[in-house]
């Protein structure tokens, strides 16, 4: 079912990244051949430790590195890797991101293997769920007796009082109908977790799927009028009766997607900030049981949000017109397809279907094992995330990652402190974010007590309902609290990270922190040159043009005066000049304007990484590598981190419309504006990839 998501701030990152970039130094005057591919590859060795350091084997050494570092970098393994049919885009990160589902995957099954793990264990309960969800003879045979209690509870209902009662006992198990709930921080005042009641219980994507006349449109609400029908007759009512039941069940939803919001509107977090007193809603929505509902979820009564108060008043308006049996096959429809995947083997191929091939352009259902290795991540993801961080994210490599974060946010410190450019009270306020910037790395500070979930191994639904329940009533304990800044949105296995500007708050999962992005048996210039680069670029957002709107505490404030805005536009216009000139084929470039955010956080991030960098140095020195320095394989650590294989179809769609420079110039972009790197390589002022000092462009 679809439930309306909070408009939120949220970036979620494959790779993380994000903001600004700089006019630097004149280069150091250097006397080699712009055609010099470099050095050859020295026979000094590795000190008595020997560290890994950048993939040897990828550098494509027949091409000058001046000339051309995208392909120097790892021309060889992109030669010798195409893209797989059927992908846009390949590369180490895709390889290890494959990788890293199978480490998850195998630990999941590992823990499964077993059958004494202590109740109430992570072990016990990752691995009996995955033992139940695994039996698919077991679902075929329970058929739809799982569920049945829910069921007779719903045919039970005989007046509007009843409906809203199931509506809460659905609500408990996180499926949203009519409407929903959701816990957030306050947008005005991020310190503040509240909840948020939302618009839920469409079947279709948006209020579009319901309304628009073009056939496109119309094809999908046939295809869902048969799917629904077909729905209620594994359901167990009389196939006669089924059509005209899902013609009720659309029916309502059309009602009530009409009262919603356009997608686009609700992305607009303004459009949905409604707080609203506990007066106020039971004014909204008269017919809403809101005690019992506040009560009975133990949710204190303020503070409230609504996001799209029109569609709460058209829930209103439903359950005092619309007929008891009506809503008693709309609540069993809502039902049925939230079990669907997990209950026989008819109700997951018809929910595949619809849902995966007809909306989703799926040609085949995914083998089971990987559906019930992403259902336990998505319902135990602490569970797995820690027993995946046990096993693959030892406390040596946390305590390295914080070290290069630490050493990252000093030498922020250090440079905004210094920016001749910016007012003094902008200084003030950019430190004050620094100060208070959280990056979490790996896994949580604590980890939630889940000991009391009770999963077993012959009981699969049960098990669902039994972790649906837990988060839900997690966030129902945090909302009218302060903001729980150690909570995660993403499990520690996760392969993804993400920013949270209104918290200041950067989340990189043990999953996200696996090679070739971070490995702890690395030199530190690897790992500053692509954890470090990456970390420093999202920093940069909490005091750069996008973090310029939000205070310390994450409060709507601008803190930038009129002449920050100004000189840091003018500084800004080079790198919007500089990557309109680069081009994927004729006639075909990048917008300036688009890429302006990203590109200067590439430009900043590796500034401020290569900086940390040798300050770690003075401490920790880095030996040179393959005949590669320090210095070498900071760069080329970026080359290859970034340095992806992409189709020219994907790349025509990125210049059109994402906020990214494709691969090549990601690589670059950003190094063809630094001295240390003309340095690193000894490369001759006027090659191509150095930049004449009066376009160098800079802004940290």
């Amino acid at each position: 079912m679809t439930t309306r998501v909070i408009a939120s701030a949220v970036v979620l990152l494959m790779v993380l990244a994000a903001s600004c970039a700089a006019p630097r130094t004149e280069p150091a005057k250097v006397a080699t051949s712009s055609t010099d591919p470099g050095p050859a590859p020295s026979t000094a060795p590795v000190n008595a430790t020997t560290q890994k350091g950048i993939e040897a084997g990828d550098v494509n050494r027949s091409v000058d590195p001046c000339s051309d570092f995208y392909e120097y970098a790892n021309g060889t393994w992109r030669a010798q890797n195409p893209i797989p049919a059927g992908k846009p885009r390949w590369s180490r990160r895709g390889v290890a991101r494959d990788a890293n589902k199978q480490k998850v995957r195998a630990l999941i099954e590992e823990l499964a293997a077993k059958t004494d793990w202590p109740a109430g264990s992570p072990e016990q309960l990752v691995g009996d769920h995955y033992a139940a969800c695994m039996d698919d003879a077991a679902a075929d045979a329970a058929g739809i007796s799982p569920i049945a209690p829910l069921l007779a509870d719903i045919d039970a209902a005989k007046t509007p009082a009843d409906v809203q009662r199931v509506v809460r006992r659905l609500h408990e198990l996180g499926i949203a109908a009519p409407f929903g709930e959701t816990g957030a921080f306050d947008n005005h005042e991020p310190k503040d977790f509240l909840l948020n009641l939302v618009a839920g219980g469409l079947g279709l994507p948006d209020r579009d799927a319901y309304l628009k006349a073009e056939p496109r449109f119309a094809e999908i609400r046939d295809k869902y009028r048969q799917h629904v029908a077909r729905v209620l007759a594994l359901g167990g009512m009389p196939e006669k009766a089924t059509l005209a039941a899902a013609d009720g069940v659309i029916a309502l939803e059309k009602r009530l997607a009409e009262a919603s919001l356009d997608a686009k509107t609700a992305a607009d977090p303004a459009a949905i900030e409604h707080k609203t007193t506990f007066a106020q809603l039971k004014v909204m929505a008269p017919h809403v049981d809101w005690d019992k509902y506040f009560d009975e979820a133990r949710i204190p009564r303020e503070p409230i949000n609504v996001t799209e108060p029109k569609f709460l008043q058209q829930v209103d308006k439903e359950l005092k017109s619309t007929p008891v049996a009506a809503w008693r096959t709309y609540l069993k429809w809502q039902l049925l397809d939230a079990a669907s995947p997990w209950l026989s083997k008819a109700f997951a191929e018809e929910g595949f279907a619809f849902k995966d091939k007809t909306l989703g352009g799926a040609t085949e259902m995914k083998p089971r094992a990987l559906r019930c290795v992403e259902l336990t991540e998505t319902l135990l993801g602490e569970p797995v995330g820690r027993k995946f961080a046990d096993k693959y994210f030892t406390p040596a490599a946390k305590a390295k990652a914080r070290e290069i974060a630490n050493g990252l946010l000093a030498v922020l410190k250090e440079d905004v402190s210094g920016l001749p450019w910016m007012a003094a009270d902008t200084k003030k306020k950019a430190l004050e974010k620094i100060e208070s910037m959280s990056i979490q790395l790996g896994y949580p500070d604590s980890w939630k007590d889940t000991s009391k979930v009770q999963i077993r191994r012959d009981a699969l639904w049960a098990n669902i309902a039994q972790a649906r329940k837990f988060n839900v009533d997690d966030v129902r304990r945090q909302t009218g609290k302060p903001t729980d800044r150690g909570g995660w949105q993403l499990p520690p296995s996760s392969l993804d990270a993400y920013l949270d500007p209104q918290l200041n708050e950067l989340v990189l999962p043990a999953g996200f922190l696996q090679p070739p992005y971070f490995d702890v048996a690395a030199t530190d210039a690897m790992n500053y040159g692509a954890l470090g680069s990456g970390l420093a670029h999202d920093m940069t957002h909490a005091f750069d043009a996008t973090g310029a709107v939000l205070d310390a505490m994450g409060r709507a404030q601008a803190w930038w005066t009129d002449a920050d805005h100004k000189e840091f536009q003018k500084r800004a216009q080079c790198i919007m000049d500089q990557y309109e000139g680069y081009s994927i084929e004729p006639g075909v470039h990048h917008q300036g304007k688009l890429v302006l955010n990203e590109a200067l956080g590439d430009q900043a991030g590796i500034h401020f990484a290569y900086l940390a960098l040798k300050k770690s140095m003075a401490t920790h020195a880095v030996p040179t590598v393959d005949g590669f320095t320090p210095e070498q394989q900071f760069f080329l650590a970026w080359g290859q981190f970034r340095g992806e294989a992409m189709r020219i179809e994907a790349q025509r769609q990125i210049v059109k419309d994402d906020s990214h420079a494709v691969p090549k110039f990601r690589v670059i972009g950003p190094l063809s504006n630094l001295p240390e790197f003309e340095q690193a390589f000894s490369c001759k002022p006027g090659a191509p990839m150095v930049r004449p000092p009066e376009q160098r462009c800079a802004v940290w």
